[in-house]
């Protein structure tokens, strides 16, 4: 039987520390560099909303008033987060509409008083000035047809009690939203890569579908995961940020910066 010796930890030390080392340049290279790129891109704007109170919260126009729309809206929306999270972070939301309804609802988790907020802000509105994209928006018999499966998602949320938010891994406000669409599967979407907590999962649920449920997701508590879906693509998660590969609208996802591609859906 042989043994651990002098002569024999030393070959096996110098390949564990060139396995770490390149981990390390691949940590460095995909994960740590976009994030500081941005973070000095971030750091040179002069628009960034110094304080909540000083941002710009009113409509983007993205929707038409709900008198003018008489058909039934589904719409999942993000923008960047104030302050120095917005460097690497998003925050989305949902928003419905009936047909014949006279105004839209919206909603949101947030981190302070009651979590799931209804209504809290315009259902198209700027998020600490930062102005929202479209996730995915879906009219007319689909939308009315998805509607109470939304409605029934929001209200079966598990973590929507005082206390139940964490901003990092999560469950956040891009864990409630993922909540929903991984409900909901016919919304057909997936979240932008800087949804901080979009992949956030408990312990005990640590291999399942992607939201969409075009394929399976790894989650270890939101601070590593995979997934690998036809909607979601190739997404690689470390502490919660998220590089990967858009497969069916080609595009790249860079940490911090988003999702990059020949589409007009960028991040």
């Amino acid at each position: 039987m042989g043994r651990l010796d002098g002569r024999g930890s030393g070959p096996y030390l110098a390949f564990m520390l060139a396995a770490f080392a390149r981990i390390l340049l691949v940590i460095l290279g995909l994960f740590l560099l976009p994030l500081g790129s941005h973070a000095l891109w971030w750091a040179m704007r002069d628009d960034v909303a110094p304080s909540w109170r000083a941002a710009d919260w009113s409509s983007a126009e993205l929707l038409p008033a709900a008198s003018e729309a008489p058909q039934a809206m589904v719409a999942v929306y993000a923008a960047r987060v104030g302050r120095w999270r917005g460097i690497f972070a998003h925050h989305t939301w949902i928003v419905v509409k009936e047909a014949g309804a006279s105004r839209y609802t919206r909603y949101d988790k947030v981190g302070w008083g009651s979590p799931v907020r209804t209504n809290g802000w315009a259902p198209d509105g700027r998020w600490f000035g930062n102005a929202p994209q479209p996730v995915v928006v879906i009219e007319g018999a689909e939308a009315e047809r998805l509607i109470p499966q939304i409605r029934q998602a929001v209200a079966s949320y598990p973590y929507q009690t005082l206390g139940a938010y964490n901003a990092w891994p999560g469950p956040n406000s891009n864990t409630f939203v993922a909540h929903v669409m991984r409900s909901v599967p016919e919304l057909g979407a997936a979240l932008p890569p800087t949804a901080l907590g979009k992949d956030w999962q408990p312990w005990r649920e640590i291999v399942g579908f992607t939201p969409s449920r075009t394929g399976i997701q790894i989650s270890l508590g939101g601070y590593a995961g995979l997934a690998l879906g036809w909607v979601e693509g190739i997404e690689i998660d470390f502490m919660g940020l998220v590089a990967g590969i858009d497969i069916r609208r080609p595009a790249l996802k860079i940490p911090a910066w988003g999702r990059i591609g020949v589409d007009a859906i960028t991040w």
